[in-house]
């Protein structure tokens, strides 16, 4: 816990020249909170209301509540100021993009002069949603084209607009004219956007009502998306550094971020990136709502309907765990999963490594404490052979040193196929033109012994599989002949052609 307000609002980081803050929104005051923790109300001009929506263009801030416009400098001395009168606002978003500060009240679109210093009524209007009830939840710029995304109410739409730069038209502020916002994206009926952000200039990440989707942008400024990544509950605000994605979420029913790696792809050419839960409020109840990071600093803060909680400087969780997906080798054949080795520096903490079976049944199969060797490990359980099996490493810091912890680089798994093993069976068989069965009636004709190994021959040369059934052990099986061997045991006599011996077929059992 950082700071408590009567409600949790609008998030965004600034450097005021001389440190690392944040700006946060209570119901109708403005919060400036360095990395101290100290909050000082910002003096406001006018009449204060509930502050809808706030940005920055990095040495000024900007925020629309019920009434007005405000713009203020960002330095260790805030100063405040109305540009625009916005009466009967009930939701709004403001942002500056593109150099330009971009306002969405209501179901309609402004683009304000951002140097504006004296009140005034707000512009002609860029576009109006022709839902009345359209809210629009997020604004944010490419290379190509500034974005707006919005949804009704009743969750039957929601969708991405771009809006291009007719540079051969300027505008009175001297800018290219704004094009008409057109709709890239169309979202699946019953999922609303709740933030859209662009990063780096081509990777698109959208916070929806039911998880979170990644996008790239194309030359042309379209976003093409991908499937939901995370998908275990709504996510709500999106702060970037590096090349990661922060997303303000719930996490096992409590507030907290889940992080996405840009900079890699689960598969190849695919828009499926790797997530992984990051800073949680434990014990709260309620979701994230914003996410931001104090000014230029690593250190994040997020939001919650009362709360703003920061990242801690000093002490790191007292265990945390990472959990793989389950492990089949590719192949849906059992397996008989038999070493593992993690490679753990436990100098600063300690580690317990866990098996997990099909039915989510953990085992710990191995635990070490601080300073101690991590060497191979049996995977004694679960004891029978398994098609697949995940594994969970709970890291444990420091015992003597809370701000640090053990170092986890990889993971080495070895398993066995445990698939019934092949075998050759070798069938000695008579193969001559005169035989007799076992009530001694002769059977064959001049002939029939080469007839039969033709056959044979035939059937081996297929390649396909036969079933063979031995009368001596009451045995059957599928196989394939994979080798005869005739051995001609008589000689040729008179009429008789002679040839005829002892038939050796291999077969190998499938």
């Amino acid at each position: 816990m950082f700071y408590t307000g009567t409600n949790g609002g609008q998030l965004i980081g600034i450097n005021d020249g001389t440190n690392d803050c944040i700006f946060v929104t209570d119901g109708s005051a403005l919060k400036k909170i360095t990395t101290g923790g100290t909050p000082t109300t910002i003096t406001q001009a006018g009449t204060a209301s509930t502050i809808f929506s706030l940005t920055t263009d990095g040495t000024s801030y900007y925020f629309i509540n019920g009434t007005k416009v405000h713009k203020g400098f960002v330095g260790t001395t805030p100063t405040d100021s109305e540009i625009y009168d916005a009466p009967s606002t009930t939701r709004a978003t403001i942002r500056y993009v593109k150099q330009r500060l971009i306002l969405a009240k209501g179901n309609i679109l402004y683009e304000l002069n951002a140097n504006s210093t004296a009140s005034a009524a707000l512009p002609t209007a860029l576009y109006t949603h022709p839902n009345v009830n359209w809210v629009w939840s997020s604004i944010a710029e490419g290379p190509q084209a500034i974005y707006v995304s919005g949804y009704a109410p009743n969750g039957s739409s929601s969708s991405v607009f771009k809006i291009t730069l007719d540079t051969a038209v300027p505008n009175t502020l001297g800018f290219p004219t704004l094009n008409t916002p057109t709709v890239i994206i169309d979202m699946p009926v019953g999922e609303q956007i709740n933030d859209f952000d662009v990063y780096l200039g081509s990777y698109a990440i959208l916070a929806t009502s039911k998880g979170f989707r990644a996008g790239i942008s194309d030359t042309n400024g379209d976003i093409q998306y991908g499937p939901l990544l995370f998908s275990e509950a709504a996510c709500n605000a999106i702060a970037f550094k590096d090349s990661f994605a922060w997303l303000a979420t719930t996490i096992d029913g409590a507030a907290g971020l889940v992080r996405c790696d840009l900079s890699t792809t689960v598969l190849a050419n695919s828009l499926f990136f790797p997530w992984a839960y990051d800073l949680i409020a434990t014990g709260t109840t309620v979701e994230a709502s914003q996410v931001a990071f104090f000014g230029n600093s690593d250190r994040l803060a997020f939001v919650t309907s009362s709360t703003t909680y920061a990242e801690s400087t000093t002490d790191v969780v007292a265990e945390g765990y990472l959990q793989t997906g389950f492990i089949r080798y590719n192949t849906l054949e059992s397996k008989i999963y038999k070493l593992l080795q993690a490679r753990v520096d436990t100098t600063n903490g300690g580690l317990v490594v866990e098996s997990i079976d099909s039915r989510d049944v953990e085992y710990t199969i191995a635990q070490f404490s601080q300073g101690e060797l991590t060497p191979e490990v049996n995977i004694n359980y679960p004891q029978q052979a398994q098609e697949y099996l995940g594994f969970k490493f709970t890291l444990v810091r420091s015992s003597t040193d809370v701000s640090k912890g053990p170092l986890f680089t990889g993971y080495q798994l070895k398993a066995l196929p445990a698939i019934p093993r092949q075998r050759l069976i070798q069938y000695p068989l008579f193969c001559y033109d005169h035989e007799s069965d076992h009530f001694g009636v002769e059977v064959g004709y001049e002939g029939s012994a080469y007839s039969r190994m033709s056959q044979l021959e035939t059937v081996e040369n297929n390649g396909d599989s036969i079933r063979v059934e031995d009368f001596r052990t009451g045995e059957s099986y599928i196989g394939l002949i994979e080798e005869m061997d005739f051995r001609n045991a008589t000689p040729s006599d008179k009429r008789f052609s002679g040839f005829g011996g002892l038939l050796l077929v291999t077969v190998r059992t499938i």
